[in-house]
């Protein structure tokens, strides 16, 4: 076991490093879901695991807090599976590697899966004490969260009995988040001939990497580079030399910005002098453009081999241009939220080949209406290529409540932990609270965690001192509860 287990708090970090053992990317969770009901088991504590996947776990209060709001602690399962391309790493059997970096605890060239292994290890901390003072506690651990929040949008209602609901997923430590964005997810599929293999082509590998890439809501307003969009800004220069292309690929997530994209390209020989000199005034145009957030950006040409199909001429421009013109990045700032992404796209997945195109795209926004003309504004750009356009797994912003009385009772015990009035804030990335809130109406939610820097990414890292602050905040918080 590595040395985090012996950070402070004890229980969280020996928890967490425990999940850091045991595989647990989305749609592969069995395992953490074992554990968690094993854990049940040894400490004797009452527990279900719903058909949605969801494991509840439930203590009863402390003596002399039996009077006090039942209080729901969530967080999700799985985590974001996402390592440089240099890393050898199987998300479905490996361990993560997480070590301490300074005042940090990072991973091997993967995710660290502090979002949201810290919240459930934190929550593992809660049920497992002995000396906390707490009313009465149920844990909800909901299943495959970061791929369409599937374990939140199957709960059943009326299966939990609390009436505050503790969200363990943000990840600014001094920041109480009592709303966020919705989103949905849109598929689109296309179909494009192929052409015979001609001669005097040289086929090369145009690749884009070095980005930073990052969560495709907590980041966006970033202005950190897509890479898909990139080396399609790139291809779109080289059409004018007769460049093809035979395939391509881009990114692994919709809800992940792209770090890295490459296309297998054949060049006419009568244009190779020229395309080499167009990529270096690109390398050198996008490294002056993103000079700031993306230091790290290169643009590299490789030899490949010689495929079996080209893309028509035909489909070949109509596509470009049209992922060249799909919007991406922040579209709006919030009016009412100073320094908050209102309205927002990703284009978070590309793949050209074999005849077949599939693209992932993740809008999200503060007001649905806007969510909805962003969706539209992208199915009618696809739809005149005959593409399919799917929508699935949209879900609800949550409202925020500035009269919550939890978040009261929170910005009074955080100035009394440390002299100061905590951030009040909306996040623009999608939480669950959107989506239990609509089951269970009556809730008063509120979504707090520590500092947690670049998820979905392999540079993602949790501040040490942060777990700390929140760790005190969650247990004076527990303890503050009022009266039911």
């Amino acid at each position: 076991m590595s040395a985090i287990h012996e950070l402070h708090p004890h229980g969280l970090w020996q928890h967490f490093s425990a999940i850091c053992d045991i595989p647990h990317p989305s749609f592969h969770e069995e395992q953490i879901r074992e554990h968690l009901i094993g854990f049940a088991k040894e400490h004797h504590l009452e527990w279900q695991s719903d058909a949605a996947g969801n494991v509840i776990i439930r203590k009863q209060a402390t003596p002399g807090m039996e009077n006090r709001v039942g209080v729901i602690l969530q967080g999700h399962m799985d985590m974001v599976p996402q390592k440089n391309n240099d890393t050898v790493h199987d998300f479905t059997t490996d361990p993560i590697k997480a070590y301490i970096d300074g005042d940090w605890v990072t991973a091997e060239g993967t995710t660290l899966g502090a979002d949201n292994g810290i919240g459930m290890a934190a929550t593992l901390a809660v049920l497992a004490s002995k000396d906390l003072h707490h009313g009465p506690v149920e844990a909800l651990f909901t299943a495959t969260e970061e791929i369409g929040m599937i374990g939140a949008r199957g709960l059943a209602q009326g299966i939990l009995a609390g009436k505050i609901l503790l969200n363990l997923d943000t990840e600014d430590e001094g920041e109480l988040y009592i709303g966020c964005a919705g989103g949905t997810r849109i598929e689109i599929n296309g179909d494009y001939t192929t052409e015979d293999v001609q001669n005097g082509l040289a086929y090369k590998t145009l690749t884009i990497s070095g980005l930073k890439g990052g969560h495709s809501g907590c980041d966006i307003h970033l202005g950190r580079g897509n890479a898909i969009k990139l080396l399609i800004r790139v291809l779109h220069r080289l059409e004018a030399e007769g460049v093809r292309i035979a395939s391509l690929t881009g990114g692994s997530l919709d809800n992940a910005i792209p770090r890295e994209a490459s296309a297998v390209i054949a060049i006419p020989q009568s244009s190779r002098v020229a395309c080499e000199q167009i990529i270096d005034q690109c390398s050198n145009t996008l490294r002056a453009e993103l000079a700031v957030v993306e230091p790290n950006l290169t643009l590299t040409l490789s030899d490949a081999a010689p495929t079996a199909g080209l893309m028509s001429l035909q489909a070949q421009n109509r596509w470009v241009a049209a992922v060249d013109a799909c919007p991406n990045g922040v579209q709006r700032m919030s009016d009412s939220i100073a320094g908050v992404v209102e309205t927002s796209l990703n284009l978070g997945v590309l793949s050209i080949n074999d005849g077949k195109i599939k693209a992932h795209i993740l809008p999200r926004s503060l007001v649905g209406s806007c969510n909805e003309a962003l969706c539209d504004a992208v199915a009618g750009l696809f739809r005149m290529l005959d593409a399919e356009v799917i929508f699935s797994d949209s879900y609800p912003g949550w409202k925020p409540d500035p009269d919550s009385q939890i978040l009261a009772t929170m910005k009074r015990v955080y100035a009394e932990l440390y002299g100061q009035e905590p951030g009040v804030q909306v996040v623009h990335a999608g939480l669950e609270c959107g989506l239990l809130g609509s089951k269970y109406p009556e809730w008063d939610m509120i979504s707090f965690g520590p500092t947690i820097r670049f998820p979905h990414s392999p540079d993602e890292k949790v501040h040490i001192q942060s777990v700390v602050r929140f760790w005190d905040l969650l247990v004076a918080t527990l303890k503050a509860v009022p009266q039911a």
